[in-house]
């Protein structure tokens, strides 16, 4: 328990300093300060927020079929404090608590909202390097998983972060295997993870269900995306850069480290340089925009935390 809390930190803290290790921090100060349009930031937010709103609805659409039927302030609110601790264990047992929904089918209903979420962001992706293949083609060579030398392969330094972060995902595997080892030796856990799993045939409203599905992505792309107006040196960037990165950014938060840091910065900064930006610009845009946004997800926690107990006090 205490390597998987320290991992994902440890590998996140090597990544950001490769990435930032000759990085002038008070020039990001004073873009902070003095170079962000903060209306714009703003106006971003509320497409964060509405994303986790929009999730928390789906997610009672799911629970609905096994005749579980919590209030839709508890989902929102069970997806604040899940976030906030970049767990998914927190959302079910807040479920659990307040409204008597089983534990194994809440988290059947988590496993189906993510094989939902995985297949519509793989169509996004499958879009996006349509769209701008030639990006995707000079990211893979300049980050050198595409070159011919060896010698130059072992010397660069994007390997390595590549590298990690490919070792992260295999350690997180290695214990979701061990996870779904357990579970299938209690066969009544499972069935009960299944039926939540299954609990999208069952769904009574099918369109709202894909309405909430599009509106989620939408709104996280949205989140992103009005974030290049928040600064001179990004603010020309085109939706499909930002669809470039989004999908860039998407993929690299899958690395098990807090909330994505380290591989998101690797990605965006990678790729913006691509559309023409330079690295301290970009550096400074993802540590900004990472920063701003990761800190609405605690606030949003930290909501959540405190407004479940009022509606269910009695």
């Amino acid at each position: 328990k205490t390597l998987k809390l320290i991992l994902p930190v440890v590998l996140g803290g090597f990544i950001l300093f490769w990435v930032y290790r000759d990085f002038d921090f008070t020039k990001a100060g004073d873009v902070l300060l003095h170079g962000t349009n903060w209306w714009w930031m703003l106006f971003s937010l509320v497409f964060g927020v509405f994303a986790q709103v929009f999730r928390g609805w789906r997610w009672r659409q799911t629970l609905e079929p096994l005749d579980a039927f919590p209030k839709k302030s508890d989902c929102v609110n069970a997806i604040f404090i899940s976030y906030a601790a970049s767990l998914v264990v927190p959302r079910i047992g807040v479920l659990a608590k307040y409204d008597n929904v089983s534990f194994a089918k809440s988290l059947g209903t988590v496993v189906t909202e993510r094989l939902v979420d995985t297949l519509t962001i793989l169509l996004i992706t499958g879009i996006t390097v349509l769209l701008q293949l030639p990006i995707f083609v000079t990211f893979l060579q300049q980050t050198g998983t595409k070159i011919p030398s060896l010698v130059h392969l072992l010397t660069s330094v994007w390997f390595y972060i590549i590298l990690f972060c490919f070792i992260g995902v295999v350690i997180l595997l290695y214990y979701l295997r061990k996870t779904l080892f357990f579970y299938e030796r209690v066969k009544g856990f499972v069935l009960n993870i299944w039926e939540g799993i299954m609990s999208l045939r069952g769904v009574r409203n099918i369109p709202l269900f894909i309405f909430y599905t599009l509106a989620i992505w939408t709104c996280y792309f949205l989140h992103f995306y009005f974030t290049f107006y928040c600064f001179a040196f990004t603010a020309h960037l085109g939706i499909l850069a930002a669809l470039v990165m989004f999908v860039g950014g998407t993929f690299a938060v899958i690395v098990p480290t807090p909330n994505g840091a380290g591989p998101w910065h690797f990605a965006i900064i990678s790729m913006m340089m691509l559309y023409g930006v330079n690295v301290t610009d970009a550096g400074i845009f993802a540590l900004i925009v990472h920063g701003i946004q990761t800190f609405l997800v605690v606030l949003l926690g930290i909501y959540g935390f405190a407004a479940l107990p009022f509606p269910n006090r009695h």
